[in-house]
Order: structure tokens, then sequence, then C-alpha cells
């Protein structure tokens, strides 16, 4: 039997290009002893895509879709040499391909019995995302998501927020409401295969810290650099927007392992990498208590929502996270002190265990 990934492209400067390579060895890992005798695991790639991204986006459209066709070439020639066997599982680590349609289509038309996993990420269902920012609830787009959903034997998804939100803008429609049962049954939270993140992240973790404050994330309207740049103008405090330059994935890291810091007032999170990388390199994450954040952070490490729930909420609240921001840089040995704990809690988002274990018993 095999286990095909069907990737999401590697974008050297975004945690993609970290799965392409660890994710196939902690899957083989996961399948180790003499299960793994008897399974195989293949990547199917899209071949060389664009490094630069769209403004503000996670990837290049265009680039995407190229990547994606390829991808598709090479799943329907596996077929036509009848490498595609009964009990193969694919994984998709970026459920939003609409390859996965064609996939189906052969497979069952052949009679071949596949079980197929997806990794949802974003989509049209969430308000703040590209799609659901620029095309909304367009009958296209949400009948798209909601086949690929029904495609996939196993929907992942890794908080319960996410899953909420998906449930509440796209299966609740009033065309298609799904029942409990196959919900419990399709939709999987699991944390995400990046267990590599904390042995490559362990040789910046004790180094000299300075007043520095970073934003992490990508310059998109979802998550509100101008109130960031505001708050660089008033604080005490270097402020750096990592996006401001191109910098390669070890001197982010090594800028993040100097940081006191890394601030978030985002408006669309389904997970945030950025922020557990911080807490690892004892970096403190501030984030607001809303989206995805609200069920990974505790309360040490959350500012009240409503103060960056614009920006216009946040020229009313400005002064009230300034001194939280302030208290932190001053006090940082004490906030250092449960950042552990915090780690901790955070690597059952970050772990692929149930991924695994899912596909196991799949294959």
């Amino acid at each position: 039997m095999t286990v095909y990934i069907v990737d999401i492209e590697a974008v050297d400067t975004r945690y993609t290009a970290q799965w392409k390579k660890h994710l196939p060895q902690q899957l083989r890992y996961a399948l180790g002893g003499d299960f793994q005798q008897h399974v195989d695991v293949r990547v199917i790639s899209g071949g060389d895509v664009p490094q630069t991204t769209d403004p503000g986006a996670f990837l290049n459209f265009a680039g995407t879709n190229s990547y994606k066709s390829q991808q598709m070439q090479e799943i329907a020639y596996l077929f036509s040499l009848g490498s595609i066997k009964n009990g193969d599982y694919f994984l998709y680590t970026d459920a939003w391909n609409p390859t996965v349609l064609q996939l189906k289509y052969m497979a069952d038309l052949l009679g071949i019995k596949i079980n197929i996993g997806g990794m949802w990420h974003a989509g049209s269902y969430d308000p703040a995302d590209f799609l659901g920012r620029l095309v909304g609830d367009a009958k296209w787009v949400r009948t798209a998501e909601r086949s690929m959903f029904e495609t996939y034997d196993h929907n992942y998804f890794a908080t319960q927020f996410h899953i909420d939100m998906f449930n509440r803008n796209l299966l609740k429609a009033e065309e298609w409401q799904v029942d409990r049962n196959l919900l419990n049954k399709k939709v999987i939270r699991t944390g995400w295969p990046m267990e590599y993140m904390e042995p490559i992240l362990e040789p910046y973790k004790d180094m000299e810290k300075h007043n520095l404050i970073l934003f992490p994330h990508r310059i998109a309207p979802e998550k509100q650099i101008n109130i960031f740049r505001d708050l660089a103008e008033i604080l005490p405090f270097k402020c750096i927007v990592c996006q401001d330059s191109e910098l390669t994935k070890d001197e982010y890291h090594e800028l993040l392992g100097t940081a006191k810091m890394v601030f978030s007032a985002n408006l669309q999170e389904t997970l945030g990498i950025s922020c557990y990388e911080g807490a690892i390199v004892n970096t403190i994450p501030l984030v607001p208590d809303r989206l995805s954040y609200s069920e990974m952070y505790n309360e040490i490490y959350k500012y009240p929502s409503d103060w960056t729930r614009s920006f216009e909420h946040y020229t009313i609240h400005k002064k009230e996270l300034v001194s939280v921001i302030t208290d932190i840089m001053h006090n940082y040995p004490v906030y250092l002190d449960s950042l552990p704990d915090l780690t901790d809690e955070l690597l059952q988002f970050f772990h692929g265990e149930k991924l695994y274990n899912t596909i196991i018993s799949s294959v």
C-alpha cells in the first residue's frame, strides 16, 4: 500500500518548504516498525513555483494553479500505469485543491477503493480570507468547497475555532444541512505535523534579547499592519515588520530569537504559526482574544479583542494596549517564567499524531 502526499507548493520563506522536507520523514517514522515494510510514502509534487507571492497573499494565484495542474497530470499517469491500488491513501496538505475531484472521478470509475484526507487552511467560508473578501459567498466557490469537503474521507482542521467557522459558514448553509453523525465522521481536529519546529528553533532559544517587537505576519488587510505601524511611532522600543525585508528563513529565526515580543492584531487566524515559533525561542506572544488564539493561549498572553477589532477601536483603546505592551517589555523575565507551560500546551496544535493515526487506521 502507498500513502501519497499531494503537497502544497513550497515557498522558501513559508512553512510549506519545511513541510516538503519534513512531512514525508515524519509520516514514514509514524508508520515505523513492521508496518513500514508494507507501506510506502510518496510525494506528488507540481514542480517549481514562483517564490514571489501575490501581494498580501500566502501564495501565487497563477503559480498555485500551475502547480496543481502538474500534480493532476502525475496522478492521472499513475492511474494509467495501474499503480494506484485498493487501500492507498491520498493526503492533500492543502484541502483547497480541485484536483481531488478528478482523483475521486478516476478512482470511482475504475473501481479502486482509496481513502483521501485533506488539511483545511482557509477558504471563502472565512470572510477575512482572500477568497472570502474578494469572492465571498458566490455560488461557484461555496459549491466547490462543499464538493471538496464531501470528497475527502477525512477533513483535517488544526483548531476547534476553524471547525466551528467551517460548519457555521459552509456546512450549515440553507441548501445543505449536514447531520451531526456525518460531521463527526468526516471532520477531525488534529495538530499540524510540525514536530520539526522545536529542534530547528532550539539554537535560537538562548540568544541575547533586545527591546525589540516583531510583526511576523503577512502584509495583508486581515493582519492589520496599520495598527502595528502606529504603535511603532509611539512605543519606546524598536519595532520591525519582518516582511519589510526579504529575510531568509534563517535570518528570520535569528531576528525572532533576539526579540522580546511578537505582536498580533489579526482578523484572520485559524492556527497562528509565527506566535508559536516566538514562544519556542522565548519571545513573548501578545495576541487578541479572538479567532484560534482564544482556545490556544491563556490570559497572560491575550488582550481584549475589542482593543483591535478595527483601527477605529484601536484608537479608542490605544493607551490600554500600549500599557500592556510596555509592562511585558519591562517585565520580560516575569512573563518568561510562564512560557514553558504555554509551549507545552501549544504542542497539541503542532503535532501530527492524530493525523498519522487516522492514516494508519485507514491503510
